[in-house]
């Protein structure tokens, strides 16, 4: 038996386990019993009973091979791993490489690997490139590449014809939860948003386009990705299938954004354009002295900003939703309120001590 592990007939191998997917999917199969999990990241993390972590640069094949190539165990990969880039056609290569590399190292060494889990996002449906169909629906037609979320799930249905292991992809919209040195953690961008607006003794003003604010949105809250996540690679009918899995309501950032602003105690003001990125980018000292003053854990101001991908989401002067009726019909059938999943989230990040 593995060190740190239980009796179980589950495997997890977690790949991105420090992000706000994998983060949160491991701490969901870590209340399930029968799972042990091993989580992979290039930081690695602190083991403890049923979780151990390795480092791994999954985009060096070799290295990929000789840390995951002895992991019998397996039974069921999560793949939640992400390599940013510049440009839409530069993601393609890295990440398709290393899904890739994980599955060629795995695949060979695990006899039960019964389940890969890919994980995506609305790109699969042009949502990144503008104004797209909507409700986006699981059939829609593919769209002109470059696109990694394409890809990656073509290389797995290539792959899997006449293997004992089956596929699922998830398509989850905004994931929102806990998770430091992020790069898409929206949650994150609008707690520190908030937090310095307040310690300047501003109102929360929304920075995104004008159309922006009256779109038509929906979020996915990470632990109720993670509860569908597992159930899709569990239950025998969702083998081999793709599903939206969304918090189940929509909003207009207009009717969200003052109740955001009363969590934070603050006013809100005429929304204004402007680049996070840009005029967030001088608060680091500010930020810096907002940890000692609060007392607050000492996280660099990186490790809490997001900026650019705060300016992307709210860019979006366009409907921006899915249709998630499949999940439903297959037997999924949690949802959550996306107000009370912001202020869950904030108040947790009060709770560790990330915001004041």
């Amino acid at each position: 038996m593995k060190p740190n592990s239980v009796p179980s007939n589950k495997t997890a191998l977690v790949i991105g386990a420090n992000g706000v997917i994998g983060g949160n999917l491991i701490d969901y199969l870590l209340t399930l019993p029968e799972w042990n999990i091993i989580g992979v990241s290039r930081r690695g993390g602190p083991d403890s009973p049923r979780l151990r972590y390795i480092s791994a640069d999954l985009l060096d094949e070799e290295d990929t091979r000789e840390k995951l190539g002895s992991l019998d165990e397996i039974t069921h990969i999560f793949y939640a791993a992400y390599q940013d880039r510049p440009t839409w056609a530069e993601l393609v290569a890295p990440n398709l490489a290393m899904l890739v590399n994980v599955v060629n190292a795995v695949e060979p060494a695990a006899p039960n690997l019964q389940h890969i889990s890919l994980m995506q996002g609305y790109k699969v449906y042009g949502a990144h490139l503008g104004p797209f169909k909507t409700p986006a629906r699981e059939t829609d037609a593919y769209h002109m590449p470059p696109e990694f979320n394409i890809d990656q799930q073509q290389f797995l249905e290539r792959r899997q014809p006449g293997k004992r292991w089956t596929w699922s992809a998830l398509r989850p919209s905004v994931v929102c939860g806990f998770a430091l040195g992020n790069p898409m953690n929206l949650a994150m961008v609008i707690a520190v948003y908030a937090s310095i607006s307040k310690e300047l003794g501003l109102p929360l003003r929304f920075p995104g386009k004008p159309g922006a604010y009256h779109s038509l949105l929906e979020m996915t809250d990470s632990g109720l990705l993670a509860r569908a996540t597992v159930w899709a690679a569990t239950d025998p009918g969702c083998a081999n299938q793709a599903f939206n899995i969304t918090n189940g309501d929509l909003f207009r950032w207009n009717e969200l954004w003052p109740r955001i602003a009363a969590f934070f105690e603050l006013e809100t003001a005429p929304p204004l354009p402007m680049s996070l990125e840009s005029v967030m980018a001088d608060k680091e000292t500010l930020w810096d002295t907002m940890v000692e003053k609060y007392g607050l854990m000492n996280n660099s101001y990186k490790d809490v900003s997001s900026w650019p991908f705060g300016d992307f989401v709210f860019s979006w002067d366009y409907d921006f939703f899915a249709d998630g009726s499949k999940a439903r019909r297959f037997g999924f059938h949690d949802f959550i309120d996306t107000e009370k999943m912001f202020m869950d989230i904030f108040e947790d990040f009060r709770k560790r001590k990330v915001i004041p």
